[in-house]
């Protein structure tokens, strides 16, 4: 064991350090040291001055945690390229900083503020507590929540109380070891870019942390914070029942069917307790080893829906001794759904998030038709992102909504539903397929409460009125709207020139001409009849060739539709090193062979990514369970 002291002030520890003798490393080792109050961070960084690991050193103090759209997310330990008391203070004092310019009233600051939630993971509260200071400090109202709560209701904060901004500590689905700061902007959305870069510019001019930053006391003395949990909490709860028709409670208050629920170690369990309560649904059943909240998450190797039957292992033991048939999920933070089903052959389904978009969508219609006395069809909207199954493309062909494609991810598809919404459409529903879905606009986000509130009420609803499973309701969507089935993976690459080089085959595919893409597959048994390169800002389904989605420069996105309804989608970003594919076949009502289908489905993507991809050319490595990002 080290018998070194460390001494009282940073000049004195900078004193007795013998540094590298590189100019742009030793600069960050003395800006950490002097700014770093927290004992057990800034002791790492001196123990590996002492050992001379500047290797280490240079990977975690000259590299900075990037801030996107998502904010930060990363592993916990000292480091500008970590999540950790420092970094946390450095990124409120740059958002904070950035807010002071978007809003330069002194009144919008201290009477709106901004509102700062929390989950269950380490640090969590003392990394929003330590924001909080930044922000009263700063001359802001601040709404802290004072216990943990779920994701969703901090959009939902910035939305009721008309805050500037919110912040919510979580690293969602992530491992123990990781945390995150994720950002919604005023209108209770998640951020777009370029508020993001605008941010991390505020950031970067905002690194020095003020000595009041460090101090807690603020918290139990300032006027200008305030606990919003009990003004938010019966808010949320009103607006969720309003969503719910009279009838579809009554259903409720008579069904018996129960439901197994874990919110896998996480925060979700008492207030999915009151969603059930509020809808009159019969009490869930969780289960007793996840159903607090545990930093550990000692029960799961990864704290994830997304890892399916791995993830569900023990709510499926538990759904079993209480002869239970359905099981509902929420990821740590809450904002995500997963559920499964006992099929009659007693084997579990555990629906994939584009089979749960279709139930939900399908639900949503239904369930707006049963709550409005003269429902206009033709003004409603139901969006989903482009890598997600096009199922809520066919229900609105036939239906007569509209369904909105937007890019990747809920900051999309919030803004972009708060946007039609301003323009008078009613906007129903929202979802992705990695298991998020946002049902009306109480918040411009997923939201698995919700979510899971109105599966629970479609599943009681079809079994009370026609002695339906969820599993044949899913069957009867496909034989009316057409069947849609999907795949999705990834391989990995270090290189990120050879992603591009990969990518920039494909535009220039004919004999290396530019624009030119591939025109087929399999020798031209299956043929492409359209390409969208978002990349590029092209899409040839349109006659001037201009893609309508956004351009996304900064990421490798491109989308081949074939003749025969098969759709791929390939995509890379900077941030993952991986070549990520999305198949679909989407085929018409008429069409009745599945099992074809679904062979067809697995014949075409095995041939995309063999001849689009090339993995044996390049050595790419296939992933080894499905991409939990």
């Amino acid at each position: 064991m080290s018998t070194k002291k460390t001494p009282k002030t940073p000049a004195e520890v900078l004193k007795s350090l013998e540094l590298s003798g590189q100019e742009d490393l030793d600069k960050q080792i003395k800006n950490w040291v002097l700014w770093d109050r927290n004992e057990a961070t800034l002791d790492q960084v001196i123990e590996a001055v002492h050992d001379q690991d500047w290797q280490a050193l240079r990977v975690r103090l000259c590299n900075r945690i990037p801030f996107g759209t998502a904010g930060l997310r990363g592993g916990m330990r000292a480091g500008f390229d970590s999540i950790n008391d420092l970094v946390i203070i450095q990124t409120a004092q740059g958002l904070a900083a950035y807010l002071t310019d978007s809003y330069p009233s002194i009144q919008k600051r201290e009477t709106q503020g901004v509102v700062i939630g929390y989950d269950g993971r380490y640090n969590s509260k003392r990394f929003a507590q330590l924001t909080s200071a930044v922000f009263l400090n700063s001359g802001y109202k601040v709404y802290l929540f004072n216990r943990m709560t779920p994701t969703p209701f901090i959009p939902f904060t910035v939305s009721a109380l008309k805050c500037l901004a919110g912040v919510v500590v979580t690293a969602s689905h992530n491992p123990k070891e990781d945390n995150g700061f994720k950002v919604y902007a005023a209108n209770g959305a998640q951020i777009l870019p370029p508020h993001d870069k605008k941010i991390y510019d505020a950031i970067m001019a905002n690194l020095e942390p003020k000595p009041s930053s460090w101090d807690l006391c603020i918290l139990t003395e300032s006027l200008l914070v305030e606990d919003p949990y009990r003004q938010i909490y019966p808010m949320y709860y009103e607006m969720l029942k309003k969503l719910l028709p009279p009838a579809h409670l009554e259903t409720n208050e008579c069904s018996q069917l129960r439901f197994i629920y874990t919110p896998m170690h996480g925060v979700g369990y008492s207030f999915m307790r009151e969603a059930f309560y509020q809808a009159r649904l019969k009490p869930l059943i969780p289960v007793p080893e996840q159903k607090d909240p545990d930093p550990e998450f000692h029960t799961l190797v990864y704290p994830n829906p997304e890892e399916g039957r791995e993830a569900l292992l023990m709510a499926i033991k538990k759904a079993e001794s209480e002869h239970c048939t359905v099981i509902l999920a929420n990821d740590p933070d809450a904002d995500r759904l997963a559920a499964a089903e006992l099929d009659p052959k007693g084997r579990w389904k555990i629906f994939t998030g584009n089979e749960l978009g279709a139930l939900l969508a399908w639900w949503a219609l239904e369930n707006y038709r049963a709550r409005t006395s003269k429902p206009d069809v033709s003004n409603c909207i139901m969006l989903s992102s482009m890598v997600s199954s096009r199922i809520v493309g066919a229900i609105a062909r036939a239906e007569g909504f509209t369904h909105v494609e937007t890019l990747t991810g809920f900051k999309w598809m919030g803004n972009k539903a708060l946007e039609l919404q301003a323009a008078g459409r009613t906007v129903l529903f929202a979802f992705e397929e990695p298991l998020g879905f946002m049902f009306g606009m109480n918040v411009a986000d997923k939201d698995g409460i919700t979510a899971a509130t109105h599966l629970a009420t479609m599943a009681c609803h079809l079994r009370t009125t026609r002695s339906l499973t969820l599993i044949e309701k899913l069957r009867e969507i496909y034989d009316t709207y057409g069947y849609h089935a999907t795949l999705s993976s990834y391989y990995t690459c270090e290189d990120p020139e050879l992603i591009e080089q990969i990518f920039e085959r494909l535009r220039n595919f004919d004999e290396d001409l530019p624009g030119t893409y591939p025109k087929c597959i399999l020798d031209g048994e299956f043929e492409v009849v359209y390409v969208r390169d978002l990349t590029k800002g092209l899409d040839t389904a349109y006659a001037d060739r201009k893609a309508r989605l956004p351009m996304v420069p900064s990421e490798q996105m491109i989308t081949f539709t074939f003749t025969n309804g098969f759709v791929v989608s390939l995509r890379s970003t900077s941030r993952d090193h991986k070549l990520r594919y999305y198949t679909e076949i989407c085929a018409l009502p008429e069409e009745k062979e599945w099992l074809e289908l679904d062979d067809r489905l697995h014949h075409m993507t095995d041939a995309v990514v063999e001849e689009f991809y090339q993995p044996n050319v390049h050595g790419l490595i296939r992933a080894s369970q499905f991409d939990m990002q």
